[in-house]
């Protein structure tokens, strides 16, 4: 594969930042914290990482309120310390990508400040989403819970579809283009290997601002199918991209956009990839779909189909910073609906029963033609912290949803690294700014390297696997298998996955390349197992 397209099949895993590793013992990750633990994830054997925001903010929302885009909160180190993270991530063969914001900016941001000083009908207050009127502007509802529009003193309101520290931008104002343009440049000229768009269905409104009355969809949830809301995925946006691709396009070594969108049916989200926008988008109908081999094959056929379309990779996700981990999302029967965090004293997943579905999850979606996203931890087989004291929560959906949502904080936890360590590894100091349960210590990197069976090894030999017989590359083609179960063959490999109450059978003459566990005396691919064979 071209050095340009290396993104077509790459494997990207994504680092939260503020929980992957402290260098100082302060209780909140950083910057050097990740350059030093690189090395490590060379040798799982991922192709990039993606961070998520470690700009200055005030973090009403863990970072996504960006108070100043080129720089890096001192929380998480320095300009110098991105640098030298960036240029150690390519040494090791690592390409970085950055976050990007441009839904909104922190209400601390140097533009919602002037905006606020400068008062109704200035310039200043174009660049975001005013209006006058005794009553808010419409029904519009925040993701985070409550209205959508907070009114000033001086009688105006603003729009913040998120926490009303997060005011929308106007994209129809050319400053605000502008200066995007501008951000993209001085990452772009830094190094960085491309951008994850971070709400990139949200940038354009309904001009008119349409009443939408129906329920607001919460953090890590599709609407429904349907006409798109006035807020989500307006023509409008499609321009911006068009034009942030020309920019990447004047760069060397394939830079890359990858947009959070959450749309549906796939037909719409593909329109982000078309050949001259961005490159990828992050399958979320895949990440929501049940553990059921009918619902799964409709989607991987649907997502295949619509991008081949375009011409466009597809991208696979199980988890990332906004949804329950899927060690514990697939703790629970197919089939039962999101769940927007779990807590004390809600329905608790059956932890063996997820982290054995994940494990064959994960071999099922590394052996699918295309890119594929891991996040941090799920390579240890980290479930979500589902006894995270309330009083300890974070995630502004937790007071704005007025305690319903127990929100995103259970799969941002620090996570482990060594058993024995103060803080599990995460820092020097017993530090740490979400709790981390006990149980911790089980999955820590140090108790999984070197384990035959662990499931630390079980990603670092399908990565292994996955890149030798080039499966990011490949084509899918169904095989014919029992009932319940999926079976498909990429290239050299066959790849059958049971979610059936009965065992399978492989095909004839079939030789283990990888199993999720053990297969059974008979040789018989078990319930809610995966296996990777050759034939």
């Amino acid at each position: 594969m071209p050095t340009e397209a290396w993104w077509r099949d790459a494997v990207i895993y994504q680092i939260y930042p503020r929980s992957f590793a402290d260098s100082d013992g302060d209780g909140m990750g950083d910057l050097p914290g990740i350059t030093a633990r690189l090395p490590g994830l060379r040798r799982l054997g991922v192709d990039a990482i993606w961070l998520s925001p470690f700009y200055p903010s005030p973090q009403h929302d863990a970072g996504y309120d960006v108070a100043d885009y080129r720089g890096v909160d001192p929380r998480f180190g320095s300009l110098g310390d991105a640098d030298k993270l960036i240029d150690t991530a390519h040494e090791l063969g690592l390409r970085v990508l950055v976050d990007l914001v441009p839904n909104h900016t922190s209400s601390e941001h140097a533009w919602f400040r002037a905006a606020l000083a400068a008062g109704p009908g200035s310039p200043e207050r174009q660049r975001y989403i005013f209006r006058d009127g005794a009553e808010p502007p419409n029904t519009w509802q925040s993701v985070f819970g409550g209205p959508a529009w907070e009114r000033l003193p001086d009688g105006q309101w603003y729009l913040h579809l998120f926490d009303v520290s997060q005011p929308d931008l106007n994209w129809d104002h050319p400053e605000v283009r502008a200066e995007f343009l501008d951000i993209l440049r001085f990452w772009l000229d830094r190094g960085v290997d491309g951008f994850r768009v971070d709400v990139a269905h949200g940038l354009i409104k309904d001009a008119d601002l349409t009443d939408w009355t129906a329920p607001s969809v919460v953090l890590g949830g599709l609407e429904p199918a349907g006409p798109p809301p006035p807020m989500w995925d307006q023509e409008g946006v499609h321009e911006i991209y068009r034009q942030w691709r020309s920019v990447l396009d004047e760069y060397p070594g394939g830079r890359i956009l990858v947009a959070e969108a959450w749309v549906q049916p796939e037909e719409r989200l593909a329109r982000y990839v078309r050949p001259d926008e961005m490159h990828q988008a992050f399958n979320f109908p895949y990440l929501e779909a049940p553990w059921a081999a009918t619902e799964l094959r409709e989607i991987i056929d649907s997502s295949l189909a619509a991008n081949d379309e375009v011409s466009a990779t597809t991208t696979w996700v199980l988890s990332n910073h906004d949804v329950v981990r899927h060690a514990s999302r697939l703790g629970f029967p197919p089939g039962e609906g999101r769940r927007p965090g779990i807590g004390i004293g809600d329905p608790q997943p059956d932890a063996g029963l997820g982290l054995r579905r994940a494990r064959a999850a994960v071999l099922l979606m590394l052996a699918l033609p295309g890119s594929a996203y891991l996040y941090q931890g799920e390579e240890l087989g980290l479930p979500e912290h589902t006894g995270l004291p309330d009083e300890a929560r974070q995630d502004p959906a937790w007071e704005r949803s007025g305690h319903a949502e127990r929100g995103r904080d259970g799969c941002r936890v620090p996570i482990p690294w060594e058993a024995d360590a103060p803080s599990f590894g995460f820092g020097p100091t017993d530090a740490s700014w979400l709790p981390q349960p006990a149980i911790w210590a089980e999955y820590a990197l140090d108790r999984q390297v070197g384990v035959p069976g662990s499931t630390y090894e079980l990603y670092r030999s399908a990565l292994s696997i996955r890149r030798a017989h080039e499966l990011g590359s490949g084509e899918l083609v169904w095989l014919a298998t029992d009932p319940g179960a999926l079976a498909f063959r990429n290239g050299d490999v066959v790849v059958v996955t049971n979610f059936g109450d009965e065992p399978v059978a492989l095909p004839g003459g079939a030789r283990i390349l990888l199993s999720s566990e053990p297969l059974d005396a008979g040789g018989l691919v078990p319930t809610d197992v995966a296996v990777w064979a050759m034939l």
